[in-house]
C-alpha cells in the first residue's frame, strides 16, 4: 500500500523523499476534509437562521462554541502529545468531526446545533497539533514548503465548504450535510495509514541518540517572540472567523444577492486565502519569514479599511486581496 512502500530505516534517499511527500500530501488532503466539515458550519448559517429562526447572537454563539472547543483544547492536546505523541489519535479526531456533522444534519433544535459545533471543534483540536508535527517530520528540512502544503489543504477545504453549501446543502436541505460523511470515512482510513508511518518513523528514531538542542537566544526573548506570534495568529483568526461568519449576511443585506451568490463570494475570499498560504511558504523560505509576516500585517490594512465603502464588484476584489495577503504569513508563523 502507498504509505507502506518505504520505511525510514530501509528506504533509499530518493524513496524516503517520495514517501515523505506522500505523507505531506496525505495529511494535507485530510486537513482539507477536516476544514470542509468545519467551514460547512459557517457556510450554512443563512440556512440555519431561516430553519430555526435564529438571531444573530445565536449565530455568534455557534461560532463561539466551535472556536472555544477548537482553540482552547488545541494547545492542551498539543502539550499532551509533546510529552506522549499519539499518531493514531488523528483518525479519532476525524471521527469526532464526522459525528458532529451528522448531528448538524439531523438536529431537531438549537441545542443540538451547539453540540454538533462543539464536536466538530473537538475533532479539529485533536487533528491539528499531531498532523502539523507529522508534516514537519516529513518535510526533509523544507519546513516552509511542507507547512504551505499542509496549510493550503486546510484553506482549500475552507474555500470548498461554501461552494458545497451553495450547490448541495441549499438545494437539497440540511440533511444533505450527512452526505459528506463519505469524505470523512476516507479521511479516517488515510489518517490510520499516516499514523502507521509515523509510528515506524518514531521507532526508527528511538534507536538513534537524540541530539541536544540549546537555543542561541535568551529564554525571555524567545517567550516574547512567541507572545507576539500568538497575538498575530489570534488577531488573524478573529478577523477571518468574523468575516466567515457574517460576510454572507452582509452581502445579502447590502447588495441583495441570493444565498448561493453569497456563498460564492465567501468562496472567493477563502480560496484567495488558500492561494496566499501556498505562495507564502516558498516566498518565506526565499526572502525570509520576518519580511513575509510584516507584509501580511501592513499590506492588508488599506484594503481592510476600504472594504465597508466598496460597491459590489470592488467588495469581491478587496476580499480576494485581503485573503491573499492576510494568509501569506501563516506558514511562516507556524
Amino acid at each position: 500500500m502507498w504509505l507502506a512502500v518505504a520505511t525510514p530505516a530501509t528506504a533509499s534517499h530518493t524513496s524516503a523523499q517520495a514517501t515523505a511527500f506522500t505523507v505531506i500530501l496525505a495529511v494535507s488532503f485530510c486537513h482539507c476534509v477536516n476544514d470542509i466539515m468545519q467551514s460547512l458550519l459557517s457556510a450554512i448559517y443563512p440556512l440555519l437562521k431561516d430553519n430555526y429562526g435564529l438571531d444573530f447572537w445565536q449565530i455568534g454563539l455557534l461560532t463561539f462554541t466551535f472556536q472555544v472547543t477548537a482553540s482552547l483544547l488545541q494547545p492542551l492536546i498539543g502539550m499532551v502529545t509533546d510529552k506522549r505523541p499519539m499518531p493514531y489519535s488523528l483518525p479519532y479526531g476525524m471521527a469526532a468531526s464526522l459525528i458532529g456533522l451528522i448531528v448538524l444534519a439531523y438536529a431537531g433544535h438549537y441545542s443540538l446545533l451547539l453540540i454538533g459545533a462543539s464536536l466538530i471543534g473537538i475533532g479539529s483540536a485533536i487533528f491539528h497539533p499531531e498532523s502539523s508535527r507529522i508534516a514537519r517530520f516529513a518535510s526533509g528540512g523544507r519546513f516552509g514548503l511542507a507547512q504551505s502544503l499542509f496549510q493550503v489543504g486546510g484553506n482549500l477545504g475552507q474555500a470548498i465548504g461554501p461552494l458545497l453549501a451553495a450547490f448541495i446543502v441549499v438545494p437539497f436541505g440540511q440533511t444533505s450535510i450527512a452526505w459528506f460523511a463519505v469524505g470523512s470515512l476516507i479521511g479516517i482510513i488515510v489518517l490510520w495509514r499516516v499514523g502507521g508511518w509515523y509510528s515506524r518513523l518514531r521507532a526508527s528514531l528511538a534507536n538513534r541518540k537524540a541530539a541536544s538542542f540549546v537555543s542561541p537566544f535568551p529564554r525571555r526573548k524567545v517567550m516574547g517572540a512567541l507572545a507576539v506570534l500568538t497575538l498575530l495568529v489570534l488577531t488573524k483568526n478573529a478577523y477571518v472567523a468574523s468575516l466567515a461568519s457574517y460576510y454572507t449576511f452582509y452581502a445579502i443585506d447590502k447588495f441583495g444577492v441570493s444565498v448561493q451568490m453569497s456563498q460564492v463570494m465567501l468562496f472567493l475570499f477563502l480560496g484567495a486565502s488558500a492561494l496566499g498560504i501556498l505562495l507564502g511558504g516558498p516566498f518565506g523560505d526565499r526572502y525570509g519569514q520576518k519580511p513575509m509576516i510584516w507584509f501580511s500585517i501592513v499590506g492588508v490594512l488599506p484594503f481592510t479599511l476600504a472594504l465597508p465603502y466598496a460597491d459590489f464588484e470592488w467588495t469581491m476584489v478587496l476580499t480576494v486581496l485581503i485573503g491573499l495577503i492576510l494568509s501569506s504569513a501563516l506558514a511562516n508563523i507556524v
